[in-house]
């Protein structure tokens, strides 16, 4: 696959109807192709020249979107999603996101199982072949049944895309231990297991399938499911269509599912309408799994259908009852086991499960059922069963045809390859290699000037004789009939199947044949015809994809995929006998293939037995140390191997052979150059050098390059040439393909030594970019594949190749394998050795290094070469270094078990991009060859290899270990170096800013500016000597002396190069620190001044969103900012420069001066305006007019005339440099008053001068000053503009300063509320308390100095009861009477507030422990802020600092309940929060001292003191807690801790209710006679004497003296005469009978005798 034409490889196809399936490719854009399907040329367009991921915007552009991941193995090639195109059209993607492919806002348009079916159905069998053999790659399931476009016809089987796919295992049988198997999975005996569906299913059977090959990886996506992005949307296309996945075991236990390879179908679709399928897998598979739904009558037939022909049936039952009751088909457990007759072990209960739990019942199942018996099966077989069926089969007549005539072609490849070779390919042997080496001889001796020896002349002429004698051999005879045959599709089938059957061969030769899977023997079946033997061998393994050729072909019987014909078929049928694979399980627990005589349909699966058993598995036991994936060592080919290139070898020397020996070649001979170009064309590698021979056939490359020279147009044949250089085992061939898809002779296995080519015709847009037509691709096979001490020329063929490969080169990627520490020196000498001679020879090719790995070892050899390289390359300028590129690629994943690296499309692409980028970089160093130019090129490099006209030898390898460590040296100086200008650098920089900020002026900041670079001059060159210096000294070491002068050039050279390169640069940034400086300067004014216009706006807002409490919005801030953002330029100082050619604007002002001066004549002088100026003014005849020439004709040719004229010009030009100095060093920009100001400055100075010359003299002085003022003040403009570019970075960074601006806006609004938050919750409570808590007990002190009574409780009673009376309130007393404590507590309260009223103390007390919190909080808040200026902290633990501070402080107490959680724990600058928080404390502080300077609201006070005033002297004052149980009078005893009660004031009767106090029925002696008798007799019964009240209150003391008292009874007696009717209302009793002497009581005798009863307390 490398050009793609216009003619196509497969053959017009019937258009189908129109149809829902072809409405899918229209809708898809693949309706062409329904017709003219893709060939594998297509990836050229798709794939090959695309260096980006490219996100489809449309469904037509799915298809290649599809193709293009898959080619770089992306897990997400099979996405169906677009991504709209206003999405594409505002997303502004960085490249390295154009790389990644990332992708917005996605939308799915077609299922993904459709979009691959589409693909397939466009694509011709060779292109199916690549498509599957990389969807394995990646671990998807390929398809293996494809449905018709038209659903009428029958589906399609693919064998030929399956027959590519080749895969390693290791299984886990015993004998099988370390072993790892290969085969080709398309002819592999294997359990086989079909999954259909049948009924609608709630569980997804592709996933629950992923989760059975997936097993403890759960990323595996094999099949496509409903999960999946579009796999919701309904399928048009697919189904029908069968898939197939494989499960390889790698020898881990734990990771491995099975044990042994097992194959898995998928059949999409509702099994029961696809009959045909169906019966192909029941018949062909192992076993079958059917997904039961709800299912109805006619799906009843299916599953009969699967019982009968299935080997072993497993049913999954994923039916509802509850939703589906009339189903036919419902069962549960045991009822559908004994229904379809199965164990119960095969039907598995799904309703309920998940898709895991029923992957993994389902995984357990087929794990027992592998322990059976269970047949072995393959596709190879299944391929001839679905032909019976009435199934479509790809491989056609043509493609047998093709298979045939290759089996004929390699008849006696039995004897073995190398037998092969020498009979049926001679040429290519001992005579071809002897005549190289005779030519490399006389080659040498011509260089050296001797004479030829006679013998090697007559040894050459022996040679000669004997070749010419050559006869065309039968294998060559139909090779090359079979090229030239005018089908192409049958010589792509020829030319794929040749690589596939040798492949095979090449695989037996190197490994010792095993069965596959099982390790027992199988029996040769007798009678098998050697063709068929080799037929079937061939068609075992599908290792290579195939080539393809963009011609119509005339069979029509392939491209319609019609069934063997008879003839052919009978004869297959009379030659192979029916065979069965069928499986089971000896002791040791392998499996086993067993031949089985019966002929029954449903038993003769697997293909029939080859003639020999050594050839009859598709797959050997090849040992490995490590698991599948990897390889410990690498593998070493086989020198006797046989392969395509060695026919394409012979044919070539064939041709040779008719200029060694001329007359010799017959017609089709003098054809063969025709027929390689055609090759060459359509993808197949041109040999350019046998390397077993180490020898190029000059002429037939001559005649090839000619003839293709002839068919390409004359303006096409511009070439550039990609090298690949590496290696044997360093994958050359896979790392080109997985490039370009390009298909080269890969020596992984297989002995190609060689040098090969293909060549690629370049896309419109990469001609213009590369000055190119065609891309020339030159691989380097076998490379160090040959052990130097076994062969003796080994290394000489090595360094030949390495050399031939170099000197061709444009580009040379120089490929470091996997195991690069395996004889790391010999493959490092022959690469660096190369590079050096063809150093010598006069030209570099760019490098480019390639690592597979990112190992040590690795690492350093790309170091080494990467630094050899760049010192061979001395005009490389700084930035085009060689780049080093790390693809971790799939090709050493042996096994499909492996998944491919994540990062592999990403640095393939990348690759890509610095290689095309590489090629680019040719153009500006060199004209692109033509092919004559590359043959001539070819010629010159070969005869330089033969004569070895190197100073470096082709068997010399410690040249280029000592040029090698010469390269490190010099690394190590140079970096030295540049270590030191970049010090000096710094320096200067440091003076240019100390001279900006002295703000001198333009001048002698100009003089220091040019100092500088003198300076920066001497120093590079100071520099460099001491390099020169070291170099001189290292080249002189003992060991180095004899290869002083190979070095010494290129040493010399690069340090030049070097010298050049960092004057170079430094100056440029001396430059631009100048000019960055005074932008800088000038942005960082403009950010000041910002800077200052946000701090006071974000003031104000923060204030605002303070004060209002409503959270501002972004599009609020936004506006606030639109107004900072415009004040703040309206006041900037801007320079209104722009930057632009000046020179039109001179040429403006030129042209209106000529007209005010009348001289239109010589406007067209005025097109000169501009351009540069090399010459000085020079004074001609023409600045004279005819009449002063002929007056000073004798004088010497008017010289004096002439000379004063030119004195006259040179003493302007002088005036106008001075002119021009004086303007740039103004503080100004360039003006148009510049240019008139010069050209009136002309004008005087020639009006002054009296000469006899002409207007034209006036007028090409002026354009000549004008000229060179366009250059100087250009300069001064673009200098001024850059001030101008900080307008536009601010500009551009407005987003930016407008988002910071939120940020801090944000940030300091969050400032504000978590220092408000903390205010509130934990400063302001703090604060009351400090100032609220000593208040109280001042309070109290302050009414007990004024009011004694509250000193003690009897004084306290005393006065209550004094203030009772004198205020002679019936409900006063009637309160005391009943709710004594409550009474007491408002008497003191009223004291309180009354005090409190009348207190002015209060506000000072308030004031002053206001200042002293304040300070305190201050100073904490202020200590925790040392240390912290524009730090960002978290809050919260600082605030918790400040609070144990002020703890510290005995006297205040802090609540931090509030600082649990998250709520004050925020980023922000301390110091700015700190400032904050001062701000609020400072403000809080004026409202509380405002607040307490206004009129006290004494209740709300007193209820915020911690101790109440009012609660504390009423605990004072009320002494005892206890009442009398008789009269309720309170306790009047003061001694603490008391246990005996006393009242001296007991209450009489009637004053409280009857039911009150037991008292109320008690007689009192006194009063018993005055009581009302009828009362006194109904009382009788429970009233007692005074006497017995002391027993019934024992801890009370009542006695007939407190009862009787007179001066004790005075007291209430007056009350209770004073309110004894109100007393008896409020009671609702009767009023009391009062004693006569009660009455005369005065309120005066009450309080006396209140007094005394105190009193009489008071001395007792």
């Amino acid at each position: 696959m490398s050009i793609r034409l216009s003619k196509r490889l497969s053959s017009r196809k019937k258009k189908p109807k129109d149809n829902a399936q072809t409405d899918v490719l229209h809708k898809l854009g693949l309706e062409a192709y329904m017709t003219t399907p893709l060939d594998p040329a297509s990836m050229l367009d798709i794939s090959t020249w695309t260096l980006e991921n490219c996100t489809p915007l449309e469904p037509k552009d799915l298809p290649n979107a599809f193709l293009q991941r898959l080619w770089l193995l992306r897990q997400d090639a099979r996405s169906p999603c677009c991504q709209p195109l206003h999405d594409t059209l505002n997303n502004n993607k960085s490249p390295e996101e154009m790389l990644n492919g990332s992708e917005g806002e996605n939308q799915c348009v077609i299922n993904p199982l459709d979009l691959v079916t589409a693909v397939f159905m466009s694509a011709n069998t060779f292109l199916q072949q690549e498509i599957t053999m990389r969807m394995a790659q990646c671990q998807f399931a390929v398809p293996l049944v494809l449905p018709n476009l038209d659903p009428e016809e029958p589906s399609n089987f693919l064998l030929w895309p399956l027959r590519a796919v080749m895969s390693q295992w290791k299984s886990h049988s015993p004998d099988n231990s370390g072993r790892v198997q290969e085969g080709g999975l398309a002819k592999t005996c294997m359990p086989v297991v079909s999954c259909v569906k049948l009924g609608h299913c709630s569980i997804s059977k592709s996933k629950v399938l992923n989760r059975v090959l997936s097993g403890l990886r759960s990323d595996s996506e094999t099949f496509l499911h409903r999960g999946m992005d579009g796999g919701q949307l309904p399928r048009r296309l697919s189904n029908g269509l069968v898939e197939v996945g494989w499960s390889l075991p790698i020898g881990d236990i734990i990771k491995d599912i099975f044990s042994v390879p097992v194959a898995i179908t998928n059949l999409r679709g509702d099994a029961s309408t696809h009959d045909k399928c169906l019966s192909l897998l029941c018949q062909a598979s192992s076993a079958v799994v059917v997904f039961c739904g709800d299912l109805r009558e006619k799906d009843k037939q299916c599953l009969a259908f699967c019982k009968d022909t299935a080997s072993k049936l497993i049913l999954v039952d994923l039916s509802d009852t509850e939703r589906n009751e009339n189903r036919v088909v419902g069962f549960i457990g045991d009822n559908l086991a004994d229904d379809m007759e199965l164990s119960k072990g095969l039907v598995l209960p799904g309703g309920g499960l998940s898709e895991e739990e029923l992957a993994n019942k389902l995984c357990d199942t087929l794990k027992n059922l592998l322990q059976d018996k269970l047949k072995l099966v393959t596709l190879e077989a299944a391929a001839k069963l679905a032909m019976e069926i009435g199934l479509n089969v790809d491989e056609g007549s043509v493609c047998k045809k093709a298979m045939a005539t290759v089996e004929e072609m390699l008849k006696g490849l039995d004897e073995g390859p190398a037998e092969f070779r020498l009979k049926q390919l001679p040429l290519q042997g001992h005579l071809w290699s002897k005549l190289a080496e005779i030519e490399k001889e006389e080659s040498k001796q011509k260089k050296e000037g001797k004479e030829i020896d006679p013998q090697m002349k007559k040894a050459k002429k022996d040679i000669s004789a004997e070749m010419s004698s050559y006869k065309m051999t039968p294998a060559m005879k139909i090779f090359t009939d079979a090229l030239f045959t005018t089908d192409k599709v049958e010589r792509t089938y020829f030319l794929s199947w040749i690589k596939l059957r040798l492949q095979l061969t090449q695989t037996e030769n190197q490994n010792s044949p095993q069965v596959l899977s099982t390790n027992l023997p199988t029996e040769q079946k007798d009678g098998m015809p050697e063709h068929s033997d080799d037929f079937e061998n061939g068609a075992s393994d599908g290792l290579d994809d195939s080539d393809s050729f963009c011609t119509d072909s005339t069979s029509e019987e392939e491209t319609e995929m019609q069934p063997v014909d008879t003839e052919l078929q009978d004869s297959e049928q009379q030659s192979e006998i029916e065979q069965d694979c069928h499986s089971e399980y000896e002791e040791n627990g392998t499996l086993n293939c067993q031949e089985n005589q019966s002929h029954e349909p449903e038993q003769t699966i697997a293909e029939p037995d080859s003639a020999s058993p050594a050839k009859q598995q598709m797959s050997f036991n090849v040992s490995f140390e490590n698991q599948v994936a990897s390889c410990s060592q690498p593998f070493e080919p086989d020198p006797s191997s046989l392969g395509l290139e060695h026919f394409l070898r012979e044919m070539g020397l064939i041709f040779e052979l008719t200029h060694i020996s001329p007359g010799s070649g017959s017609h089709n001979v003098l054809r063969l150059p025709s027929l390689a170009a055609d090759l060459l064309l359509y993808g197949i590698p041109l040999e350019l050098m046998d390397g077993d021979a180490a020898n190029i056939p000059i002429h037939w490359l001559s005649c090839v390059f000619a003839e293709l020279k002839h068919r390409l147009p004359q303006e096409q044949c511009r070439t550039r040439v990609l090298t690949n250089l590496g290696v044997h085992h360093a994958r050359n061939a896979e790392v080109l393909s997985a490039l370009f898809g390009v298909k080269f002779p890969e020596g992984r296995k297989r002995s190609t030594r060689g040098v090969y080519m293909v060549a690629l015709c370049l896309p419109y847009n990469l001609r213009q970019d590369m000055e190119c037509d065609f891309l020339l691709l030159i691989d380097v096979e076998g490379l160090c594949s040959v052990p130097i001490d076994s062969k003796r020329n080994a290394l000489i063929h090595d360094n030949e190749m390495a050399t031939v490969a170099a000197g061709l080169s444009d580009v040379l990627m120089q490929n470091i394998s996997l195991h690069a520490s395996s004889e790391f020196e010999t493959h490092f000498t022959v690469i660096a050795n190369a590079l050096l001679r063809i150093k010598e020879s006069g030209s570099m090719p760019i490098c480019q290094l390639l690592l597979q790995d990112e190992g040590i070892n690795s690492l350093l050899q790309a170091s080494q070469l990467r630094r050899v390289s760049e010192m061979l390359q001395t005009e490389t300028r700084h930035g085009e270094t060689t780049c080093t590129n790390c693809v971790k690629g799939p090709w050493s994943n042996l096994s499909l078990s492996e998944p491919v690296d994540t990062q592999y499309s990403n640095a393939v692409l990348k690759l890509k991009v610095n290689l095309f980028g590489a090629l680019k970089n040719c153009a500006a160093k060199s004209k692109p060859s033509g092919l004559p130019e590359f043959t001539r090129r070819l010629s010159a490099v070969w005869d330089s290899v033969k004569a070895e006209s190197f100073s470096i030898g082709l068997q010399n390898t410690h040249i280029a270990l000592a040029f090698s460590l010469l390269c490190t040296e010099f690394s190590l100086w140079k970096d030295s170096c540049l270590d030191n200008i970049e010090s000096w650098l710094m320096g200067a920089t440091k003076k240019i800013f100390a001279t900006k900020a002295k703000a001198l002026d333009a001048e002698v900041q100009n003089e220091l500016l040019n100092e500088l670079k003198n300076e920066a001059r001497e120093e590079v060159k100071t520099e460099m000597d001491k390099v020169r210096s070291k170099a001189e000294a290292y080249l002189m070491q003992d060991d180095l002396k004899m290869n002083s002068e190979t070095f010494r050039p290129v040493l010399m050279s690069n340090m030049a190069n070097l010298q050049d390169r960092v004057i170079e640069q430094i100056i440029q940034k001396l430059d631009t620190v100048n000019e960055s400086h005074c932008s800088s300067t000038q942005l960082k004014n403009f950010e000041t001044l910002l800077e200052k216009e946000q701090e006071s706006k974000l003031q104000a807002l923060v204030e605002k969103s303070r004060s209002i409490k409503v959270l501002l919005q972004d599009s609020e801030l936004e506006e606030e900012f639109e107004g900072v953002w415009s004040k703040t330029l309206s006041n900037f100082d801007f320079r209104p420069s722009e930057r632009e050619n000046i020179t039109a604007r001179v040429a403006v002002i030129l042209k209106h001066n000529l007209i005010s001066r009348g001289l239109q004549k010589h406007m067209k002088k005025l097109e000169l305006t501009g351009l540069s100026q090399t010459e000085s003014f020079q004074v001609s005849d023409e600045h004279f007019g005819y009449r002063s020439r002929l007056r000073h004709m004798f004088e010497d040719n008017n010289r004096l005339q002439r000379l004063e004229a030119q004195e006259v010009a040179c003493s302007i030009i002088e005036e106008y440099n001075q002119f021009v100095s004086d303007k740039c060093s103004l503080s100004a920009d360039f003006s148009d008053s510049y240019i008139t100001e010069l050209l009136e400055n002309v004008e005087k100075a020639l009006k002054g001068k009296s000469m006899d010359i002409r207007s034209a003299f006036e007028v090409d002085l002026k354009l000549y000053l004008c000229n060179a003022a366009c250059h100087d003040f250009q300069k001064l403009h673009d200098r001024y503009a850059k001030d101008r570019e900080v307008l536009t970075v601010i500009t551009e960074n407005k987003g930016m300063y407008l988002a910071e601006f939120i940020y801090h806006f944000r940030k300091r609004d969050e400032c504000q509320r978590v220092a408000q938050a903390f205010t509130s919750m934990v400063i302001k409570p703090t604060v009351m308390d400090y100032i609220n808590r000593p208040l109280g007990m001042q309070i109290v002190e302050e009414i007990r100095g004024k009011a004694q009574q509250y000193k003690y409780p009897q004084a306290f009673h005393q006065s209550l009861l004094e203030e009772l009376i004198k205020e002679d309130h019936f409900e006063s007393f009637l309160e005391y009477l009943l709710s004594y404590d409550d009474f007491t507590r408002n008497k003191i309260q009223e004291t309180v507030v009354a005090h409190l009223s009348e207190s002015t103390n209060l506000r000072k007390q308030r004031q002053q422990r206001l200042g002293e919190i304040v300070g305190k909080i201050a100073a904490a808040v202020s200590q925790t802020a040392e240390g912290t200026n524009g730090v960002l902290s978290d809050t919260k633990p600082l605030l918790e600092r400040a609070c144990l501070i002020l703890e510290k402080d005995g006297d205040v107490d802090v609540n931090r309940d509030f600082l649990i959680g998250p709520m004050f724990s925020i980023t922000t600058e301390w110091d700015c929060f700190v400032k904050c928080l001062m701000d609020l404390l400072a403000i809080m502080r004026l409202d509380l001292a405002q607040e307490f300077s206004q009129n006290v609201d004494v209740p709300q006070l007193l209820n915020s003191l911690p101790v109440q005033p009012q609660e504390y002297l009423f605990n004072r004052v009320r002494g005892c807690d206890k009442l009398c149980p008789h009269c309720g009078a309170p306790c009047e005893e003061e001694e603490m801790g008391h246990e005996v009660h006393k009242t001296w004031l007991h209450r009489p009767k009637g004053m409280l209710p009857y039911d009150s106090y037991s008292l109320s029925h008690i007689c009192f002696p006194e009063s018993m006679s005055q009581s009302n008798p009828d009362q006194n007799q109904d009382t009788k019964d429970t009233s007692m004497t005074c006497q017995d009240l002391q027993s019934l209150s024992p801890d009370w003391t009542i006695s007939p003296d407190d009862l009787n008292s007179q001066k004790a009874s005075d007291y209430w007696r007056y009350v209770l005469v004073r309110f004894n009717e109100r007393f008896a209302e409020q009671f609702k009793q009767e009023p009391a009978e009062i004693p006569h002497e009660w009455r005369k009581i005065t309120q005066q005798e009450a309080l006396d005798s209140l007094k005394s009863v105190f009193l009489t307390r008071q001395s007792c």
